[in-house]
């Protein structure tokens, strides 16, 4: 058994799937789509589209579908718990999520929490590596997480309905419309996921106590043709959910926290000869309600609501020079039990450039600059090149400077924040190799992030933590990416994986910075035939240190996941499936004092109308 254990999860490393390389992009005649820049300003960048299939043999959270199938690193309190990102060694703040072209970062505490997005919401999850603060703002500094809904007019009408039952009665449930005419397209997702989440806690003698969750979330898109010239699209989306936050291994715990977040876009374009115009508004709200002990009607509270106005115009010059200018407007208003009641406006301005050189060479460029009131903003920049030196062999090159914007919390917390905070900002620069050989796929990125500015929360003389502008961070490291497919009989086989090299480190010290592990992997296995479909998963992650100092830290764990699916022909589809999660039951922390939960399982139907 401890063979099988060591052996076959290091067979599987550096392989992934990777679909959106260079100038493989969608088509805007074919899919109807908001975030174009993402498929026509990322070719000097690394970007990784997630399949359909991919997504669906994951869980449901985003946590699940990306700590499995990315280079991502993810800090999680325990399942269903606060769920962190750190792309490149960064921080979670300085990852952005991008809902359809829009940053939906909170501007509460500056990040997104994972675990609060239901992947099979969205039919379309890209990873973005690298800086894109020229284009996105603020966070856009390890890499973006862009959730988008396509829309298709290919006159269709599909229903799709799934029901999931595992371990620590986990429910879920999720439906999906798709309907669309030569005018008219729609798509429409509801989720609903609870679960007692009591797992007991793999060599401990106690259980994950209070650690139940419910939530419900409904993502839709519309899209009209008003004529050939004009189109009009409207994005929505609703979360609401409650979670109490479990105990540790140290203490117990009556928390409970709720949160709403609500996202409306408004989009016109207009298509006139060589300009594409873009008008976007856009309306959200997020809201929060913490209780210390849930059996009472004590909590404090957050909300903030945003508005967005911006102009999107393109203008291609020629077949190979493509000229984009962005303007917007956003005004955000805060309140809270604990930060004073402010608004703040930001208002700023990018050009991006793409030229097509040859069949062979092109380049990227960008600038943006923001205004208000709040920060000082420094100008943003970013230049990269995609250069096919042979027919299997594309080298990218990229260079930018990015930033993250202070948040509500760090300015207006009362008592403690600091109104004079500077943006963080870095400059950074990637070198990526592509190779292609027939159904095998390998690319290797090598990166540094020299980050200024970094805030941090610090002990004043008074005792008073605050927010204040110190110290320098390097981060360096290499990604891998890997896929292959091969025809087996009259089946097929795929073997997929990651690999991330990370080291993060203060100016001046040769300690790694926490919950920074210097090794990640994925490697997944999988084989179709005719209705039948199964594989096998694995995640490696290194040791992290849980100090500053690196005299503590976690073990370093193996996880691995099985499952199998049968889909039988009735209607448009019936699957049945079953997976195992933590195969081998592994004991492992993800975060200290929270063990992650022992082998589980979940069964699922899937039924296509």
């Amino acid at each position: 058994m401890t063979l099988k254990r060591c052996v076959l999860p290091f067979m599987l490393l550096l392989c992934h799937v990777i679909l959106a390389q260079g100038n493989a992009v969608v088509q805007l005649k074919e899919v109807i789509i908001s975030d174009t820049q993402l498929h026509d300003f990322s070719a000097t960048q690394s970007t990784q589209k997630l399949t359909d299939s991919v997504i669906r043999r994951n869980a449901v959270s985003l946590t699940s579908l990306l700590q499995y199938n990315t280079v991502i690193y993810f800090k999680e309190n325990g399942l269903g718990m606060v769920s962190s990102p750190s792309f490149r060694g960064t921080s979670a703040s300085q990852t952005a999520v991008i809902w359809n072209g829009i940053n939906i970062n909170s501007q509460l505490n500056g990040q997104t929490d994972f675990n609060t997005l239901n992947a099979r919401d969205f039919n379309s999850v890209t990873v973005r590596a690298g800086g894109g603060s020229v284009i996105y703002g603020s966070s856009a500094i390890g890499g973006s997480v862009h959730l988008d809904s396509e829309l298709e007019f290919d006159n269709r009408f599909t229903n799709e309905l799934r029901f999931d039952y595992g371990s620590f009665n986990t429910v879920g449930a999720n439906y999906n419309l798709k309907a669309s005419t030569e005018k008219f397209s729609t798509g429409v997702s509801i989720s609903r996921n609870s679960s007692d989440n009591d797992y007991s806690y793999p060599g401990w003698n106690s259980k994950n106590e209070n650690g139940q969750y419910h939530n419900t979330s409904i993502n839709a898109a519309f899209a009209y043709k008003i004529n050939d010239r004009n189109l009009l699209k409207l994005y929505s989306y609703a979360y609401d959910g409650s979670r109490h936050f479990s105990r540790t291994l140290a203490a117990p715990s009556r928390s409970m926290y709720d949160d709403t977040n609500t996202r409306n876009l408004l989009e016109w374009d207009g298509f006139y000869n060589r300009f594409t115009s873009k008008v976007k508004v856009a309306y959200l709200e997020e809201k929060y309600k913490y209780f210390e002990n849930f059996e009472n009607d004590n909590y404090t509270f957050g909300n903030v609501k945003t508005f967005i106005g911006k102009y999107d115009l393109t203008y291609d010059v020629s077949d190979k020079i493509k000229l984009n200018t962005i303007i917007d407007y956003t005004q955000n208003n805060g309140e809270g039990s604990d930060i004073l009641s402010k608004k703040r406006d930001i208002s700023s301005g990018s050009l991006l450039m793409k030229h097509q050189v040859t069949q062979k060479i092109q380049y990227e460029l960008g600038i943006r600059k923001e205004i208000t009131n709040a920060y000082e903003s420094p100008l943003l920049f970013s230049a990269g090149t995609n250069i096919a030196l042979a027919s299997f062999y594309n080298v990218k090159l990229n260079a930018s400077r990015n930033f993250r914007i202070p948040t509500f919390n760090d300015l207006y917390w009362q008592g403690s924040g600091n109104p004079n905070l500077r943006p963080e900002s870095s400059y950074q620069a990637e070198l990526g190799n592509i190779f292609r050989f027939n159904d095998f796929t390998f690319t290797l990125t090598g990166y540094y992030i020299k980050l200024t500015d970094m805030l941090r929360w610090l002990p004043s003389t008074g005792g008073i933590w605050r927010p204040e502008n110190v110290g320098k961070v390097n981060n360096y490291g290499l990604e891998s990416v890997i896929s292959w497919k091969k025809k087996a009989g009259a089946g097929q086989l795929e073997l997929t994986g990651t690999y991330a090299y990370t080291i993060s480190r203060e100016d001046g010290k040769g300690e790694q910075l926490i919950y920074v592990p210097l090794h990640k992997a994925t490697a997944s296995l999988a084989y179709g035939y005719k209705g039948f479909s199964a594989y096998y998963r694995h995640l490696f992650n290194g040791e992290v240190f849980t100090s500053s100092d690196n005299a503590y830290k976690l073990d370093a764990f193996n996880v691995s996941g099985v499952g199998a699916e049968y889909t039988f022909k009735v209607f448009l589809g019936l699957s049945v499936g079953t997976q195992v999660n933590n195969l081998w039951n592994e004991e492992y922390q993800n975060v200290a004092v929270r063990p992650m939960p022992g082998r589980n399982y979940n069964m699922y139907l899937n039924f296509k109308f």
